[in-house]
Order: C-alpha cells, then structure tokens, then sequence
C-alpha cells in the first residue's frame, strides 16, 4: 500500500488546514483499511491523532484535538481526510496516516506549522 499525504502548510492560529491521504491499494480494497492519522513534533515521539474505521462509521480522536479535528474518508476515492479547525501553536508537527489490515503501512508525512 502507497500512503501520500497532502494538504500541509504554514496557518496562523486559530485557522484551518485539510490533509488528505491518498492510498494505492492492490491486494485489498480501500475499505478493507482502518486509517490513522499520527503526528510526530520536533523532539517528541509519534502520537495518535485520529483514528477511522473501513466503512468510515466510527471515528476515535486524541483528547487533544477532539472536537477540533474531524476525519472522514472518501472510500470511491481511496483517500482519507483529516479536517484541522482551531489549530493551536501546539499542533505543529509532521503528520502521518497509517493504514492497518493484516499488516500496517505509514505515509511519508507532511508538515503543518502553527504560527502566532
């Protein structure tokens, strides 16, 4: 499976970003996939951010960006999405989606930066 996240840049606080993850799939179908999203700060070790499951039913969130950050998929499209609002200084990170099914796979990463 190839993971290309997309969608970071530089936002001032309190705006919005949109990352998406966009998946190639061969041996299983996209909704086969339960997808995270990860992120990883400078100096800090790589924590859970949001979670969704294959049919996009159910989603799990980090206390820290719950009802900040919303992910949704797009299954037709073999992408997931992780919608930012209300970003804080402390979001700043490289984010990563995973997708899990028998084995795990894990994007490149993209950058978000959270300014004052």
């Amino acid at each position: 499976v190839l993971l290309v996240e997309s969608g970071g840049g530089l936002v001032q606080t309190g705006g919005s970003l949109r990352l998406s993850c966009a998946a190639s799939t061969h041996t299983y179908t996209f909704s086969n996939y339960n997808m995270g999203w990860f992120r990883q700060a400078p100096g800090k070790e790589r924590e859970f951010v949001a979670a969704i499951s294959g049919g996009g039913a159910r989603t799990y969130y980090s206390g820290s960006v719950k009802g900040r950050f919303t992910s949704s998929r797009d299954n037709a499209k073999n992408t997931v999405y992780l919608q930012m609002n209300s970003l804080k200084l402390e979001d700043t990170a490289v984010y990563y989606c995973k997708a899990t099914t028998r084995k795990t796979y894990w994007g490149q990463g993209t950058q978000v930066t959270v300014s004052s």
